[in-house]
């Protein structure tokens, strides 16, 4: 039988039984609640289901955990069995006590069916489980025995391969040695010779090595001499741009020193003409209070020299201070621009 159908077995016993068990649980509760309600204190009728249910919840553990026990070959000792037949009698008492009480042996019979298949069923099921297990216990150690059987007859196989690949692998471990032997005489052949074409290639490098440095020398003898010359050329035409530069320079210095000369005596001249008796027209006097900002007079004073009203030379006064400025923001450039062009 395969696993699978022992498996289905199982279960099927397993359903069976607990089918069986819960039938007979739900109808001794059913036929049991009447007696105990009848024999209970009046108010405490309510209890009578009590009983029945606390001796079908002992049948249902012994049920349960015969089962396990028996699914793990094992044995609970006599405790379960003292439990498993009182909790069967006391099943079958509480069952048939009613019909007894009324002397109803037709009662008795019917009433006892129920308990009792559930008590030769449970010791049946345990029976069966028992012998499924013995059953699957003899199976396994059978299978275990071929298994170990298998193994030997492996392990004798791999010996015997081992055996025969050692044999081999000394056989070519020799021939290899021997291979060996010879391709190391080759190889001290080759290697002579192989030393002696490279001598003769290191003495001709350095034939040709010495050749080019040689010719290398030449080469950079007559590259140096031509920077050499074009450094020279270099520092003559930066000297006499140098002092083009100053010349010109100079130059402009002069002419800058001739127009401040100028401008300081034309200032001076229109400073001294002295306080004026009427308003100068305005070209001369924009060309007054310009000669008054340059030689920091106050606005008082090119009043006076003007004839024109304070806030007229306060306008213009601003209007060369913002002029100044400009040009002050405008020299740092120019100075830039003119020394990199120079």
């Amino acid at each position: 039988m395969s696993p699978a159908q022992i498996r289905s077995a199982e279960r099927a016993l397993s359903v069976g039984t607990w089918a069986i068990t819960f039938g007979a649980v739900l109808y001794s509760v059913l036929t049991v609640t009447p007696l105990m309600a009848g024999h209970s204190p009046k108010g405490w009728e309510w209890t009578a289901p009590i009983l029945p249910i606390v001796v079908d919840a002992a049948v249902v553990i012994v049920v349960r955990m015969d089962a396990t026990l028996a699914r793990l070959n094992g044995d609970g000792g006599r405790w379960p069995v003292v439990l498993r037949w009182m909790t069967g009698l006391m099943t079958v008492l509480l069952n048939v006590g009613l019909s007894a009480l009324d002397r109803d042996l037709v009662g008795v019979a019917v009433h006892a069916v129920a308990p009792l298949l559930l008590i030769v069923t449970a010791e049946t099921s345990l029976s069966y489980r028992r012998a499924i297990g013995a059953a699957l216990a003899a199976r396994e150690h059978a299978e275990r025995a071929e298994r170990e059987q298998r193994e030997q007859q492996a392990e004798a196989r791999r010996q015997e391969e081992r055996a025969d690949r050692l044999a081999r692998f000394e056989a070519a471990e020799r021939s290899d040695r021997e291979r060996r032997e010879h391709d190391a005489s080759e190889a001290d052949k080759q290697r002579e010779h192989d030393a002696n074409m490279a001598r003769e290639e290191r003495e001709e490098t350095a034939r040709r090595e010495a050749a080019a440095r040689e010719e290398k020398d030449r080469q950079e003898a007559a590259e140096r001499s031509e920077r050499e010359r074009r450094e020279h050329e270099r520092r003559e035409r930066e000297r006499r741009e140098r002092e083009a530069s100053e010349r010109e320079r100079d130059a402009r210095a002069e002419d800058v020193r001739r127009e401040l000369e100028a401008a300081d005596r034309a200032r001076a001249e229109l400073l001294a003409a002295g306080p004026a008796a009427e308003r100068l027209p305005e070209e001369r006097a924009r060309e007054l209070v310009k000669a008054a900002v340059e030689a920091g007079l106050p606005q008082r004073q090119a009043v006076e020299l003007t004839g024109w009203s304070a806030g007229w030379i306060a306008a213009r006064y601003k209007e060369h201070a913002t002029v100044a400025r400009l040009a002050l923001h405008a020299v740092p450039t120019m100075t830039t621009d003119q020394e990199q062009a120079s």
